[in-house]
């Protein structure tokens, strides 16, 4: 019987997983994408080769059209939907701009594939009272005060989850009410911060140090004294939901769909909210790059529910 020696080819699907993984480290490393992001890639690019190892691919060079189209038609097949195949064919197409880069494909086959159609979902919103039973219970402990600070910041800027427990003390100009924010792809942004989420911060900062230890940088930090992590950050949210009767669940990006419906509500103004949203693209729309902040803060001041000055009281 012949002996297994240690040079045998390895199986398709090892290959091309190796290819996806190096990918994988240049958008850790060169384009400093999230590690949601990065998870994301990672999980549908893993798909893909699977489904190429599982049909005798074991190059992603000899990947063509046809082969995009099978593995598309196979999720559907699975019950994927259509935003789900979207986003795959999304990564596909990504993937393979990095190869041609590389010298290792001679074409992109997912660019003339065009993605199954799936029907718009509106994000969901909460009205400003329903925000309000959220943000206007007293707190007066300091996880309760860090928790309003959270929630109040969330709705006053916009912010994604990841910018939120990315930001260092330093990033926070209480004299300027704004914030400097790092966003996708390690783009910077100033954001202006709302009257009431400033009150909120600077309750916050004054008990911070009962919980912070020594030297953190943290804005926000955990009962341990270092940074506070995402999923206690969904987690507090959740919680305080439910305690404050809110009808529905509470999570990071609901709290910005709602900053920037109810500001675009108000004042019309698209381009600023794409601004302070941090957007590059929405859809087919550029970025509008000649916005300079000062509109952005004054569509922001007159707009914003929260943002607005106490009006003096009648005499």
């Amino acid at each position: 019987m012949a002996e297994r020696t240690d040079s045998a080819a390895p199986a398709p699907g090892h290959s091309l997983q190796a290819r996806a993984d190096a990918f994988l480290e240049h958008l850790r490393h060169e384009r400093r994408l999230s590690p949601r992001t990065l998870d994301a890639y990672g999980r549908d690019l893993a798909l893909l080769a699977a489904w190429l190892a599982d049909a005798g691919v074991s190059d992603w060079a000899a990947v063509n059209e046809h082969h995009v189209r099978g593995f598309i038609a196979a999720r559907r097949r699975k019950g994927a939907s259509g935003r789900s195949v979207q986003r795959e064919l999304s990564a596909l197409r990504t993937f393979f701009r990095y190869l041609l880069r590389e010298g290792l494909a001679s074409g992109n086959p997912g660019q003339g594939v065009r993605p199954p159609k799936s029907p718009r979902k509106l994000p969901a919103t909460l009205d400003p009272d329903q925000l309000g039973q959220l943000l206007d219970a007293p707190a007066d402990t300091p996880l309760g005060l860090r928790d309003a600070a959270i929630v109040e910041l969330f709705y006053s800027s916009g912010l994604r989850l990841a910018e939120l427990v990315g930001l260092d003390l330093g990033d926070v100009d209480l004299g300027d009410a704004t914030v400097e924010v790092t966003g996708k792809g390690a783009k910077t942004r100033r954001v202006p911060v709302g009257r009431l989420a400033l009150e909120a911060l600077r309750r916050w900062l004054a008990v911070r140090t009962d919980l912070a230890a020594a030297g953190e940088r943290a804005l926000f930090v955990s009962e341990r004294g270092g940074r506070l992590h995402p999923r206690t950050v969904q987690a507090r949210l959740r919680r305080l939901a439910l305690e404050r009767g809110a009808a529905r669940n509470v999570h990071p990006h609901l709290l910005r769909h709602s900053f920037a419906s109810h500001l675009l509500e108000s004042s019309g103004d698209l381009r600023a909210v794409q601004e302070l949203l941090g957007h590059a693209n929405i859809s087919t729309t550029q970025i509008y790059t000649h916005l300079d902040f000062q509109h952005l803060a004054q569509a922001y001041d007159q707009a914003h529910p929260r943002a607005r000055r106490k009006r003096e009281p009648t005499r």
